[in-house]
Protein backbone atom coordinates (compact mmCIF):
# COMPACT_ATOMS: atom_id res chain seq x y z
CA UNK A 1 0.00 0.00 0.00
CA UNK A 2 1.85 2.85 -1.08
CA UNK A 3 1.20 6.44 0.68
CA UNK A 4 -1.72 7.63 -1.33
CA UNK A 5 -3.41 4.43 -0.94
CA UNK A 6 -3.13 4.73 2.42
CA UNK A 7 -4.52 8.26 3.17
CA UNK A 8 -7.32 7.40 0.66
CA UNK A 9 -8.31 4.41 3.07
CA UNK A 10 -7.31 6.04 6.47
CA UNK A 11 -9.87 8.95 5.65
CA UNK A 12 -12.38 6.42 4.65
CA UNK A 13 -11.81 4.50 7.90
CA UNK A 14 -12.01 8.05 9.69
CA UNK A 15 -14.93 8.97 7.76
CA UNK A 16 -16.85 6.02 8.96
CA UNK A 17 -15.45 6.26 12.43
CA UNK A 18 -17.24 10.05 12.78
CA UNK A 19 -20.21 8.70 11.09
CA UNK A 20 -21.38 5.55 12.72
CA UNK A 21 -19.05 6.11 15.99
CA UNK A 22 -17.47 2.35 14.75
CA UNK A 23 -14.54 1.42 16.56
CA UNK A 24 -10.78 1.54 14.58
CA UNK A 25 -10.68 -2.78 14.14
CA UNK A 26 -14.33 -2.71 12.27
CA UNK A 27 -13.43 0.80 10.53
CA UNK A 28 -10.07 -0.68 9.08
CA UNK A 29 -11.58 -3.62 8.19
CA UNK A 30 -14.14 -2.06 6.58
CA UNK A 31 -12.49 0.03 4.43
CA UNK A 32 -9.73 -2.76 3.27
CA UNK A 33 -9.94 -4.80 -0.10
CA UNK A 34 -9.34 -8.52 0.40
CA UNK A 35 -6.25 -9.38 0.74
CA UNK A 36 -4.95 -5.52 0.90
CA UNK A 37 -2.67 -5.62 3.64
CA UNK A 38 -2.47 -2.58 6.23
CA UNK A 39 0.87 -0.30 5.65
CA UNK A 40 2.19 1.38 8.70
CA UNK A 41 1.59 4.89 7.71
CA UNK A 42 -1.88 3.85 7.33
CA UNK A 43 -1.94 2.69 10.65
CA UNK A 44 0.18 5.51 11.72
CA UNK A 45 -2.37 8.13 10.15
CA UNK A 46 -5.44 6.11 11.86
CA UNK A 47 -3.98 5.59 15.16
CA UNK A 48 -2.50 8.79 15.20
CA UNK A 49 -5.30 11.00 14.26
CA UNK A 50 -7.59 9.74 16.44
CA UNK A 51 -5.02 9.71 19.80
CA UNK A 52 -4.64 13.06 18.99
CA UNK A 53 -8.16 14.27 18.03
CA UNK A 54 -8.68 16.97 20.81
CA UNK A 55 -5.59 18.54 19.96
CA UNK A 56 -6.22 18.79 15.92
CA UNK A 57 -9.95 19.97 16.47
CA UNK A 58 -8.53 22.56 18.61
CA UNK A 59 -6.19 23.95 15.80
CA UNK A 60 -8.62 23.33 13.50
CA UNK A 61 -11.34 25.11 15.21
CA UNK A 62 -9.14 28.20 15.89
CA UNK A 63 -8.59 28.57 11.89
CA UNK A 64 -12.17 28.16 10.87
CA UNK A 65 -13.81 31.65 10.12
CA UNK A 66 -17.88 31.17 10.75
CA UNK A 67 -17.70 27.80 10.91
CA UNK A 68 -17.95 25.26 13.54
CA UNK A 69 -16.29 21.97 13.68
CA UNK A 70 -19.19 20.16 14.13
CA UNK A 71 -20.90 22.06 11.08
CA UNK A 72 -18.42 20.75 8.85
CA UNK A 73 -19.27 17.84 6.46
CA UNK A 74 -17.95 14.02 7.68
CA UNK A 75 -15.98 13.92 4.69
CA UNK A 76 -14.07 17.32 4.98
CA UNK A 77 -13.98 16.92 8.68
CA UNK A 78 -11.90 13.79 8.19
CA UNK A 79 -9.51 14.50 5.74
CA UNK A 80 -8.55 17.83 7.58
CA UNK A 81 -8.01 16.07 10.64
CA UNK A 82 -5.74 13.82 8.76
CA UNK A 83 -3.85 16.06 6.95
CA UNK A 84 -3.16 18.29 10.24
CA UNK A 85 -2.41 15.11 12.46
CA UNK A 86 0.46 14.31 9.51
CA UNK A 87 1.67 17.73 8.74
CA UNK A 88 2.19 17.85 13.19
CA UNK A 89 3.37 14.94 13.84
CA UNK A 90 4.60 13.07 10.39
CA UNK A 91 7.71 15.03 10.38
CA UNK A 92 9.53 12.81 7.00
CA UNK A 93 6.97 14.07 4.99
CA UNK A 94 7.58 17.73 3.75
CA UNK A 95 4.00 19.88 4.73
CA UNK A 96 3.37 20.65 0.85
CA UNK A 97 3.15 17.20 0.13
CA UNK A 98 0.36 16.51 3.16
CA UNK A 99 -1.36 19.50 2.04
CA UNK A 100 -1.84 18.78 -1.50
CA UNK A 101 -2.63 15.49 -0.83
CA UNK A 102 -5.44 15.92 1.02
CA UNK A 103 -6.82 18.79 -1.55
CA UNK A 104 -6.76 15.95 -3.86
CA UNK A 105 -8.53 13.82 -1.49
CA UNK A 106 -10.88 16.34 -0.84
CA UNK A 107 -11.73 16.92 -4.48
CA UNK A 108 -12.31 13.16 -5.31
CA UNK A 109 -14.42 13.27 -2.46
CA UNK A 110 -16.56 16.35 -2.78
CA UNK A 111 -15.13 18.41 -5.98
CA UNK A 112 -13.96 21.75 -6.47
CA UNK A 113 -15.84 23.01 -3.92
CA UNK A 114 -14.71 20.71 -1.27
CA UNK A 115 -11.45 21.39 -2.78
CA UNK A 116 -11.22 24.88 -1.88
CA UNK A 117 -13.07 24.41 1.18
CA UNK A 118 -10.08 21.86 2.65
CA UNK A 119 -7.77 24.52 1.35
CA UNK A 120 -8.94 27.12 3.01
CA UNK A 121 -8.51 25.65 6.59
CA UNK A 122 -5.19 23.95 5.75
CA UNK A 123 -3.76 27.16 4.50
CA UNK A 124 -4.66 28.92 8.08
CA UNK A 125 -3.44 26.38 9.82
CA UNK A 126 -0.16 26.15 8.03
CA UNK A 127 0.18 29.59 8.33
CA UNK A 128 -0.64 30.21 12.22
CA UNK A 129 1.46 27.16 13.01
CA UNK A 130 4.20 28.04 11.02
CA UNK A 131 3.97 24.84 9.68
CA UNK A 132 5.42 25.91 6.31
CA UNK A 133 8.74 27.18 7.69
CA UNK A 134 9.57 24.54 9.96
CA UNK A 135 9.48 21.63 7.91
CA UNK A 136 10.13 22.24 4.02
Amino acid sequence: MNRRVARLRAAQALYQMDLTNSDIESAIESVLDDNEEQSEFFKQLIFGTTEKIEKIDETISANLKGWTISRMGHVDRAIIRMAMFEMLEVEDIPVNVTFNEAIELAKAFGGEEAGRFVNGVLSKSIETLNLDRKRN
